[in-house]
């Protein structure tokens, strides 16, 4: 079963992170959205934060692990967000369960094909030497080298933690992703669809959803409509919280 943190309660609401990500980059809004009448359960994914580790990665995988944790729950009726690879695994867990979705909520994410793009940042994970029992601002120095980006090295360092007294580690499974980059960028199968409200939000700045995208999209999801967040990126929930909550309170209202 998947790790998940569950804050407050009211209908299901179930929010997926992103690729190196987990439960906690997302706690700020899911605290947010349970004050106002939703049951969030904010999940580790496979191979990310405290869930289950495998050598075995992929989208088909991912959307069955949501599945049984909804089956472990005893969730029905449930409102959805993914972000990047959680939206992914978002978008093929609701063309695959339709019944299970009441809305569905997509960041900055479309269904198709996307071209490797992570290998500077495995890179620099790879680089850490863990046997060395390098210290926290060692391993950012390493990623420094590689990671220019300092918003993208703090979101990385999070999944850092002490494995045991003096023994640093990274939560989530770089053995996994050395193996499986290439499913990250896969494409949702053509003839699935989802027939039921969704919201895709893009940042303007990201390339992730393009104006080009919209007519595809809505062959597999009929029903999209399209929200934009001005002087935000990829990770637009974080470089803009409120208004990504103010749309997502929105739509789900």
């Amino acid at each position: 079963m998947l790790y998940s943190k569950i804050e407050g309660s009211g209908k299901p609401l179930l929010i997926l992170h992103g690729f190196l990500g987990m439960s906690d980059n997302w706690k700020t809004i899911g605290v947010k959205l349970a004050e106002v009448g939703f049951e969030v359960h904010l999940l580790d994914l496979r191979n990310h934060g405290r869930s289950m580790q495998s050598l075995d990665f992929s989208y088909a995988l991912l959307a069955q692990d949501v599945y049984d944790y909804c089956v472990g729950h005893n969730l029905t009726n449930v409102d959805l967000i993914g972000h990047s690879m959680g939206g992914k695994t978002a978008m093929l867990f609701a063309t695959k369960y339709p019944d299970l979705i009441s809305k569905l909520i997509i960041a900055d994410i479309g269904p198709k094909f996307y071209p490797q793009h992570h290998q500077t940042i495995l890179a620099g994970l790879n680089a850490v030497n863990f046997a060395e029992k390098p210290s926290r601002s060692d391993v950012e120095a390493v990623l420094e080298s590689y990671i220019p980006d300092f918003g993208t090295r703090q979101f990385l360092m999070k999944s850092l933690y002490w494995q045991e007294p003096g023994q640093l580690a990274f939560r989530f499974n770089l053995a996994s992703f050395n193996q499986k980059l290439d499913e990250i960028g896969v494409a949702l199968p053509l003839d699935l669809s989802f027939e039921k409200p969704t919201l895709f939000i893009r940042g303007a700045n990201s390339n992730y959803i393009l104006d080009t995208d919209f007519d595809t999209i809505k062959k597999q999801f009929p029903l999209a409509e399209f929200e934009t967040i001005p002087n935000a990126g990829h990770w637009l929930h974080a470089e803009n919280p409120q208004m990504f909550y103010d749309l997502t309170l929105a739509f789900l209202k």
